[in-house]
């Protein structure tokens, strides 16, 4: 049913050897379209098809410029490419956008439209255009570049380890070494090597949170949390959802916590659990290495996802084909991993930094799951209709980091290194929860105290910090890096609130992994039929789909974890 052969959308409405240079180059198609004369509905139609068509083409352009900046931030051409299109490009788009959208929804035929297909559409739109504002273009182009900048400060970081020099992506796999004394060096080497940039990092998020708030005054919000969950099209969940979910965590999921820790404590031995403790194992039990080098774990992965479903390996194949991964970890590469949708092209772009370890398999599968939501929207008839919730978009990853662990004996030949593998997803699973309602409610806190010192940020993190910490791990005398922790995460400076979702998904992935241990055929199926919906329709109704409840309840936190623990026993 689904296919992995995807074709590039063929231009209709623009030239074929049409390349994205400059705004005069552009400007006319926004021009034509928006003083187009619409008669009938079938005129409407192509419309609408012509705007999806350069919403694709000049999409595709920005992830690119993205993209190669991503992989190489030593280059100063490519980031010059990058700030010359948020600058000069995505500024003057805006106003037209703004115009499109009000032409659709002002047009008499819009009646027309099915009300079914194109609701959730037309609500998009709708906010987009209570949104704008003319003021703030110019604070959103600065945005955009501003938050590449701290790709840009982290990708220098490296360390030297045994007379090497490494990432600091590369440095955590001597978290994972026997030797304790090891671990507790990359550990506080690699938070050292933070903390030498840390003032750089404060004083760019100080930017960025007055300009989040400029741009929410603007709009008529009273901070920018209110404005960015109406930006996000939170339309389906509140703040105060939110709220209980950072409750239930501390009740439901925190003494889960405490026991895989305790447990951890036990099992190496130690009298106090350290931080540089968690990845290690006991002396004599090698560190789990899935793979080696990028080659290996793209074909491990296409196996594993083809003894899954053959779609889902016929997606990476295809991707691999087009050159579409970049998975290594290197020195001058921005920190993280990501998915990349193409609108245009169709198969998207992995972006990662693999070191080899566990968490590396974990990340290629995760962006593999999105890779499959990428592939399997495509077919929709309008960009518009491909830009899916995140909410869903993560339960699309989540679930298939769980889905996967079947087959992953592609990785681990050896029974008991399996085991522990998937001992090791199952703990990270329970564990990512408290980070998740910590990063959450920090952001609550500063959009809602704007004016805050750096004091006061750092006081307030510390004590939200502490709200969601297991009681097991002893952090004495690492204050300095505790007060620092916030700094990693990329999400707060280049997609700020977007990390709840991370936690709505989880729950929904635990949901389809029950449901595909009771018949994985129909989990599969109810997964490929929600993600091919794209954004078409609403958050509940793509849950529904799946086969899941959209709810995050605190009864069912309480539910979904009682069973992880049980698949854990």
């Amino acid at each position: 049913m689904y296919t992995a052969d995807i074709q590039k959308i063929p231009r209709k409405y623009l030239p074929t050897d049409f390349v994205l240079t400059n705004w005069e180059q552009v400007e006319p198609f926004f021009k034509e379209l928006l003083e187009r004369n619409i008669d009938e509905p079938a005129a409407l139609e192509q419309w609408l098809k012509d705007q999806s068509e350069l919403e694709a083409v000049v999409s595709e352009d920005a992830c690119w410029r993205q993209i190669k900046m991503t992989c190489d931030t030593e280059n100063k051409a490519l980031e010059d490419a990058f700030n010359f299109y948020c600058m000069e490009i995505q500024p003057r788009i805006q106003p037209y956008a703004d115009g499109l959208n009000k032409k659709l929804l002002n047009h008499p035929l819009a009646a027309s439209l099915d009300t079914d297909k194109y609701y959730t559409y037309l609500r998009t739109l709708r906010k987009s255009i209570e949104l704008f504002r003319e003021e703030n273009i110019p604070i959103q182009a600065e945005m955009a570049v501003k938050q590449q900048h701290y790709g840009v400060i982290t990708g220098k970081m490296t360390v030297t380890i045994n007379g090497q020099g490494y990432t600091l992506q590369q440095a955590t796999k001597f978290l994972e070494s026997h030797d304790r004394n090891l671990r507790e060096e990359a550990y506080k080497k690699i938070q050292d090597r933070r903390l030498i940039d840390k003032e750089e990092i404060a004083a760019l998020f100080d930017e960025l949170v007055q300009k989040r708030h400029q741009l929410a005054l603007n709009t008529g919000f009273e901070n920018y949390r209110d404005f960015r969950f109406k930006e996000l099209g939170r339309f389906d969940y509140t703040k105060e959802d939110c709220f209980a979910f950072h409750q239930a965590v501390k009740e439901h999921v925190l003494p889960i916590v405490n026991i895989i820790y305790e447990k951890k404590r036990q099992k190496l031995g130690v009298e106090k659990l350290r931080p540089w403790d968690v990845e290690a194992e006991p002396e004599g039990t090698q560190p789990l290495q899935p793979f080696k080098g990028s080659d290996e774990l793209i074909n491990k992965s296409i196996e594993c996802f083809n003894k899954l479903r053959p779609f889902f390996g016929d997606c990476l194949v295809k991707m691999n084909e087009m050159k579409h991964l970049d998975l290594e970890s290197r020195i001058g590469k921005a920190p993280g991993g990501y998915n990349c949708p193409l609108a245009e092209s169709g198969a998207p772009f992995i972006f990662m930094n693999a070191a080899g370890q566990m968490q590396d398999l974990t990340t290629m599968v995760h962006e593999g799951g999105h890779a499959v939501h990428s592939f399997l929207a495509h077919p929709l008839p309008l960009t518009g209709f491909k830009e899916y919730p995140m909410e869903i978009a993560e339960v699309a990853s989540m679930a298939m980091e769980l889905f996967s662990m079947d087959h992953w004996d592609v990785f681990f030949d050896d029974a008991a290194q399996l085991t522990r593998a998937k001992e090791h997803q199952l703990e990270r699973v329970i564990t990512i929860f408290p980070w998740i309602a910590t990063i959450d409610k920090f952001q609550h806190w500063v959009y809602e105290n704007p004016t805050h010192t750096r004091a006061e940020r750092t006081a307030a993190w510390q004590n939200i910090l502490a709200e969601f910490s297991d009681s097991v791990i002893d952090y004495s005398g690492l204050e300095e890096y505790r007060a620092n922790l916030w700094q990693r995460q990329l999400h707060l400076f280049e997609v700020p609130f977007y990390y709840i979702e991370y936690g709505i998904a989880q729950l929904g992935a635990i949901g389809m992994w029950m449901q595909f241990k009771r018949d994985p055929q129909q989990a599969l199926d109810n997964y490929c039929n929600a993600l091919s919906m794209g954004g078409t329709q609403t958050l509940p109704r793509l849950f529904e789909t799946a086969g899941l409840k959209f709810d995050f309840s605190p009864a069912v936190i309480k539910e979904l974890m009682e069973f992880v623990k049980s698949e854990m026993a």
